[in-house]
């Protein structure tokens, strides 16, 4: 067996135990969310129980490795040689793809990745047979890929998402006409009874599905088989029984729902998303030992066909792995912030996107289907079911929603995600969860008309993420699978040594900030605005004068850089003037005056950066489209004007760091005179407009920059009076004296 196998496997493995990190990182923090929103106990304990089901999910997972092994295609007509590089052609498809979204911040799932790279791969490895076989044309194409299966597989994943929804949406909006969100009085009656049902979806799946090749020949598990509907009404029973009586005793049977919610969907994840990360090593490893049996790399893999369980060191290896990631990854528990963000109660939805005519469209439309019903439905039935959705945070924890929705949400997606492992399809656990928690937040009435729009655009990003991924992973498979499989030994050492070197940098190297450093959108509280100001003003003048250069010179790629920032500067800005409401709230008790000059302040902020994406842009435009540059009279003229922003901005921000604001008419008068030169230079250039002299582009980018620079440094002004009376109010101690 040459050396070349072995180094194969050795590269799986590597990509295996990246792969175990990364997708635990991105993906299975959603099943932790509906405990995390609710707020029903301390992270230690949420994780403490998440790892428990994650350590048995693993165990039990070994039959939904025949999604690497002969899911997307036949592997009795591939040799080992070829089996090898189509599993090497996926894992190294799967980093490729996960470098590019990483660097692109585009959602993605590791469920979809897989199975579209092996159908990637596959098909590369099927066209380089076809080629060298004359007997063979692309109309066989079909015997060499599992079509049956890869349509069943793609439409279950495509199906989950519309499935999860509907299914989220319609629990979610019966449980809440049944208990209302003042649930205390209602629940304490029927509660056992909804819980116990809960309780029997759960331990549906968790014990005769997730668990079926624990319990499967038991005797307690044929009975089970044959009287499936009574068993799960004696299940029922039992559970509201016992829960009835921990009601008795003041139990917070909620909590506990939620909790083994947690703990089945946890169980879920690992049994269902394993083969994501280990699949295909595995696949490698058990079609490794068979050639190494035969003593050839020309056998054919029809072995491969039957069902071959995973040794259980792997499994219990994986599993570590995976729960070690998920006490240790800080960048896990930002992940789940999209989703709390877009399900919460709330007008505001935090790292606002921006909407679409698409999003806007269905907001519009679902308007005008409500006035309709509101005219065919009667004013009484109106009425109740009104009541029923009256939002009243009755568990006064601050949490993105009460613990009803989260049952719901983590009992509907571990039902949906059950029948998908026990049937063998690779759901996508990532978006089951999600949608499932949309679903509920729509029936629950969060998405009300200030937000809606924006919390369906921010649903329609992630779930277009869906066929990104999919479309990606299929190009790049086959890209990666022609040229190993072609190019040989070489191939392989290049593709190997390039793919080294983007897991290494997109999971070690920190990343380069050139603008400002980013903050989180709870930073615009009253202790940080002085930060914020200070660095945008720095961050401005930088911009601006680097801006004015780049165009003297003529420089294409620095403006380019400069667009950038601007862009990056002017997107924080925005995203601090939508977060008003948010930090209004946390300074309620400090005064309305306070909060009206921290509404200037952030308002000046705001104009003071589109000012300067005005003049960023236009230069980059200019210069990009080869329009002649400016005369030598322009660039003077706009140096002494960058000059005297430079010393205004310059004595703003001096003022502002020090809280000394002595100075401050003097600032006024600098912007007096600069305002002077900039109507002096307005008017020189329409003389030489006239005249007949100069360029007629040039002259109006030069006129726009002038016109901006104005807007920009009146701004500035504006804003340094607005700081002055938000740190009076703020009661920050003056350095000077009046």
């Amino acid at each position: 067996m040459s050396a070349l196998y072995t180094i194969m496997l050795a590269v799986l493995a590597i990509l295996a135990v990246s792969g175990l990190y990364v997708g635990v990182t991105n993906d299975a923090v959603n099943f932790l969310n509906a405990a995390i929103g609710s707020k029903v106990a301390k992270m230690r304990t949420i994780l403490s129980v998440a790892t428990v089901g994650i350590i048995i999910g693993v165990l039990t997972s070994s039959g939904m490795m025949e999604v690497a092994r002969n899911g997307m295609f036949n592997p009795a007509l591939f040799t080992f040689h070829e089996i090898m590089i189509l599993y090497v052609s996926v894992m190294f498809a799967n980093v490729i793809l996960l470098d590019i979204y990483n660097s692109l911040g585009l959602p993605t799932s590791t469920t979809v990745a897989l199975v579209f790279s092996l159908l990637g791969a596959a098909i590369a490895v099927s066209l380089y047979k076809i080629s060298g076989d004359p007997s063979l044309s692309l109309a066989s194409l079909g015997g060499f890929i599992n079509t049956t299966r890869a349509m069943g597989v793609i439409s279950a994943i495509l199906l989950s998402v519309i499935i999860a929804f509907i299914f989220g949406t319609l629990i979610m909006w019966v449980s809440r006409l049944l208990f209302s969100f003042s649930y205390f009085k209602m629940f304490r009656k029927a509660g056992a009874l909804w819980c116990g049902i809960s309780f029997t979806a759960i331990a549906y799946f968790a014990v005769f599905k997730a668990l079926k090749g624990v319990l499967a020949g038991t005797a307690m598990y044929t009975w089970i088989s044959d009287n499936l509907l009574i068993a799960l009404l004696l299940c029922w029973l039992v559970c509201t029984v016992v829960l009835f009586f921990m009601q008795m005793f003041r139990i917070n049977i909620l909590r506990i729902n939620i909790l083994t919610g947690t703990f089945a969907l946890a169980l879920a994840f690992a049994g269902n998303d394993l083969v994501n990360f280990i699949g295909v090593p595995i696949a490698g490893l058990d079609a490794y030992k068979i050639a190494q049996e035969a003593g050839t790399n020309t056998i054919m893999m029809d072995a491969l066909n039957e069902s071959l369980p995973a040794q259980f060191i792997w499994m219990l290896l994986s599993g570590v792995i995976m729960v070690i990631t998920l006490w240790t990854s800080t960048k896990s528990m930002n992940v789940s912030q999209t989703e709390i963000s877009l399900a919460g109660h709330g007008d505001e939805v935090e790292g606002e996107v921006n909407s679409n005519v698409f999003s806007r469209s269905i907001v519009r439309a679902s308007i005008g289907i409500s006035n309709f019903m509101d005219k065919v439905i009667p004013q009484s039935v109106q009425e109740f079911v009104g009541k029923r959705f009256e939002y009243e945070d009755v568990e006064k924890n601050g949490a993105p929603y009460d613990k009803i929705r989260a049952v719901v949400n983590l009992t509907t997606a571990a039902l949906l995600i059950s029948v998908g492992t026990s049937l063998k399809l690779p759901l996508s656990t990532t978006y089951v969860c999600f949608m499932v928690a949309m679903g509920s937040s729509l029936a629950d009435k969060a998405w009300g008309r200030e937000s809606a729009v924006h919390r369906i655009t921010g649903v329609m990003t992630v779930v277009m993420g869906w066929f990104v991924t999919g479309i990606g992973a299929f190009i790049i498979a086959i890209a990666v699978g022609l040229l190993l499989i072609w190019g040989g030994t070489v191939a392989f050492a290049f593709v190997t040594v390039a793919c080294a070197y983007m897991l290494i940098k997109s999971n070690f190297d920190a990343k380069k900030k050139t603008a400002m450093p980013e903050k989180a959108v709870e930073n615009t509280q009253v202790d940080n605005v002085l930060d914020e100001v200070c660095q945008m003003m720095k961050v401005s003048t930088q911009i601006y004068d680097r801006t004015l250069v780049a165009v003297s010179k003529e420089d294409r790629k620095a403006l380019k850089e400069l667009v950038r920032e601007s862009k990056e500067m002017y997107d924080q800005c925005h995203q601090i003037k939508y977060s008003l409401m948010p930090a209004l709230r946390k300074m309620k008790g400090s005064g309305l005056e306070l909060s009206l000059y921290y509404i200037q302040v952030v308002d000046y902020l705001n104009e003071m950066a589109k000012a300067l994406v005005h003049i960023t842009r236009p230069a980059f435009d200019h210069i990009d489209n080869n329009h002649k540059g400016l005369s030598e009279e322009q660039a003077n003229d706009l140096m002494h004007i960058n000059d005297d922003v430079a010393e205004i901005y310059g004595n703003i921000n001096r003022m502002i760091t020090e809280n000394n604001f002595r100075d401050i008419d003097m600032v006024l008068t600098m912007r007096d005179n600069l305002f002077e030169r900039i109507a002096t230079t307005i008017k020189s250039e329409l003389v030489r407009i006239n005249a007949g002299e100069g360029n007629t582009k040039a002259s109006m980018f030069y006129l726009t920059v002038l016109s901006e620079t104005k807007a920009m440094v009146l701004q500035a002004r504006n804003l340094l009076k607005a700081q002055r009376y938000f740190l009076e109010h703020a009661g920050v101690q003056k350095n000077w004296t009046k």
